[in-house]
Parts: structure tokens; sequence; C-alpha cells
């Protein structure tokens, strides 16, 4: 016979382990594949020169396009794969752009591959517009600008 504290014990020890699978299951990552999913070989396929209908028949429709009147078009393909844990943020984790670039007689004049390294994030939000190199605080700038100053002083005492 099963007394009280053993059947206690064993539901303590039921209680135990799902909270640990739970939590196990908590942290596993959501990964998420949106945009253009290629077929593995795909893109063996294309070469320069190629027409424009053969490419959407070999790729299918580009993710965006872009025209250039000058030019001539671009077709982009878009994957990206995001990765969740539980209530966090999604992390992007790969981004691939495949970008087939047309000349005037629609006829494929390059092919180009990016990944997320060759892409910056632009918070289109913020009317800010991102600029390369250091920013200087207020300080910074008088302490620059003043030293300018002095050397120039300097130079024009010297020639006197």
């Amino acid at each position: 016979m099963v007394t009280h504290a053993q059947l206690t014990k064993r539901a303590a020890h039921w209680l135990f382990g799902a909270v640990i699978a739970s939590s196990l299951v908590a942290c596993t990552p959501v990964i998420d594949h949106r945009g253009y999913v290629a077929k593995p070989g795909v893109f063996s396929q294309l070469h320069e020169g190629m027409a424009k209908a053969e490419v959407e028949g070999v790729l299918g429709s580009p993710s965006t396009t872009a025209s250039i009147n000058f030019q001539g078009d671009s077709y982009y393909y878009i994957s990206s794969t995001t990765e969740q844990r539980s209530f966090l943020k999604p992390l992007e984790t790969d981004r691939q752009i495949i970008a087939v670039r047309f000349d005037k007689g629609d006829r494929v004049s390059g092919i180009a591959q990016y990944g997320l390294i060759d892409g910056r994030v632009i918070d289109i939000n913020t009317r800010k517009t991102p600029v390369v190199g250091s920013e200087f605080s207020l300080l910074q700038e008088l302490f620059k600008g003043a030293g300018s100053g002095v050397a120039e002083r300097n130079i024009n005492d010297r020639r006197n």
C-alpha cells in the first residue's frame, strides 16, 4: 500500500520534472524564415546575358525591384532568418540579398550577393541621417576650434 507521504513525494518529483521540462522548452528558440526561400543550386543557373523573363522563370517573382531610368532594372531576392527566445525581442541571425541587375535591353548585366554583415540598420523614424566618423561633444568642438586659432596665430607671428 502507498502511504500519503509517498504520494506527496511522487507528486513533488512529477511537479519538479514538469517545471524543468517547461523551462527547457521556454529556452528553445523559435526560428522564423521570411522572404524568398531559394531552392539549392538555383542561383548557379543565372548567367550574364539572360533575359529578364528567363530569370523570372528560374527564380520566380522578386521580393522587390528597382528601376533606374538611365541604366536598367534590378531585381532583389531577399530572405531573412530571425531567432526569438521566449518573450525576448526577435534577433535577426541571417539575411541574404541577391541582386540581379539588367541592362537597357533587359538582359542580366550583373549578379551580386549581400549578407547581414554588408548592411547597416537605419532607423527611418528618427529623421536623423547617420554620419560616418566620430561625433564630438560641445566641449571637444570648442577646444578643437580654440587650438586651431592658436596654431594660426603662432604661424602668423613667425612670419612677421
